[in-house]
């Protein structure tokens, strides 16, 4: 399976919303996005800028009470499914949520995904936001997985260098 990784330095809340709306224009029908990183990390304001890139209805907000919240599109786009793997006890749990049923006509992004999610799809994006010393700056990572994001390689360090 094909795997590259991309990183970055994002300094400000705003930059993330951004990395968020950039990486939206890469997602297609179908993708997988897993997020992880401490609380405040910066993964729902990322999640944030790709629904409002999207043009998905509803405000973005964690969903770690409700679980998971499916946003349609208001531009004929493919809806976002923004899940919470938070309290969820492992991948029976996830199982549960029927997640698979959406995943091809759906962007499906999972916080706190990572060890919980992969098996919903080989070909994925993972994002790992870890905090980068003192202040509001984070390191991000830029993770492919699967043939499907080959094409989109150059892409996704264009979008990087936007946040950056």
């Amino acid at each position: 399976m094909t795997m590259a990784t991309t990183r970055l330095d994002v300094a400000t809340p705003e930059a993330m919303a951004e990395l968020g709306a950039q990486l939206a224009g890469l997602l297609r029908a179908g993708d997988l996005v897993l997020l992880s990183g401490p609380l405040g990390a910066g993964k729902t304001t990322l999640v944030r800028g790709m629904g409002a890139a999207m043009g998905v209805r509803g405000a973005v907000t964690s969903p770690t009470y409700v679980i998971a919240r499916v946003h349609p599109s208001l531009v004929g786009g493919p809806a976002l499914v923004h899940v919470d793997a938070y309290r969820l006890q492992g991948l029976a749990e996830l199982d549960d949520l029927d997640l698979d049923a959406d995943l091809d006509s759906c962007v499906t992004v999972v916080e706190w995904g990572t060890g919980v999610a992969e098996a919903l799809a080989e070909t994925r994006l993972e994002v790992r936001i870890t905090r980068s010393g003192t202040g509001e700056t984070r390191g991000v990572e830029l993770i492919t997985h699967g043939d499907a994001w080959a094409d989109r390689a150059d892409a996704l360090g264009a979008a990087a260098g936007v946040a950056t």
